[in-house]
């Protein structure tokens, strides 16, 4: 029977897109995460009648055909990269990026992965890392003995030493762009890698060529609007319920044709 079929993959849909939505609101205070959606297709149509096929009446031809809907389908859940909002924490290491780009990271396999969620600490040989302890930058290392570290907007990384007048420049971090940001390839812990969808990454400076800024002291927020998702998950919700209602409606009605 089609509308069981019709209606289990509605149902199935709108499962899925209150997974995505849980996952949003369960991630709304992870630094730098962006909100997923999900998008559907509707699946082949099984054609009872042509267009421009004739019909009993002598002449007669139905303009439009008659196509029967077969359901639906996830077509894929996507990431909505706007920019979160910007938090104040006073910790000289933290850095948000304002604008477009990520920052390059070296992971455990020695592969580069990107990221906006700008937590960053100094490990025991006085290298800036995320909290993981994975490399930032290439390797920047704080000497021993600086008395302030200054991350300014286009990420140079300028060291204060007792005695002398000007900052010691330590380092530079690099911002990635890329031609499709959303075809990235999530793999945790607020990490993307490059894929064939997202593009080759474009490095250059914070702050020159359509890269954004760095700010020190703050970070990137989720861009989760709670509001918006439960009002989505509501709206799921109640498709679940239609979906389930056509089920029964359609189990009555066998019934009542079997007898």
């Amino acid at each position: 029977m089609n509308p069981l079929y019709i209606a289990a993959s509605g149902m199935v849909a709108q499962q899925q897109r209150v997974d995505v939505i849980a996952n949003n609101l369960a991630n709304m205070n992870t630094t730098g995460y962006q909100r997923r959606r999900a998008s559907f297709n509707d699946l082949v149509y099984e054609d009872n009648k042509r267009p421009n096929n004739t019909h009993s009446r002598a002449n007669g031809v139905v303009p439009s055909g008659v196509k029967a809907g077969l359901g639906v389908r996830t077509a894929s859940f996507y990431r909505v990269v706007e920019q979160g909002n910007l938090k104040q924490t006073g910790n000289p290491f933290d850095l948000a990026v304002q604008g477009s780009g990520y920052i390059p990271v070296t992971l455990a396999s020695g592969d580069t992965g990107y990221t906006r969620a700008g937590a960053f600490q100094l490990n025991e040989q006085g290298q800036l890392v995320t909290h993981d302890g994975l490399t930032v930058g290439g390797g920047i290392t704080i000497p021993q003995g600086a008395i302030e570290v200054t991350i300014n907007t286009s990420g140079e990384v300028l060291a204060s030493f007792e005695g002398q007048p000007q900052p010691q420049n330590v380092g530079q971090l690099t911002m990635a762009r890329f031609p499709n940001e959303g075809g990235l390839k999530a793999i945790g812990d607020s990490l993307f890698q490059e894929t064939t969808a997202s593009g080759a990454p474009l490095i250059g400076i914070a702050g020159t060529g359509g890269f954004g800024t760095m700010l020190q002291g703050f970070l990137e927020t989720s861009n989760v609007n709670p509001v918006e998702e439960i009002s989505n998950m509501v709206k799921a919700m109640r498709a679940y319920e239609l979906s389930s209602k056509v089920i029964q409606t359609a189990d009555q009605m066998m019934s009542t044709k079997s007898s």
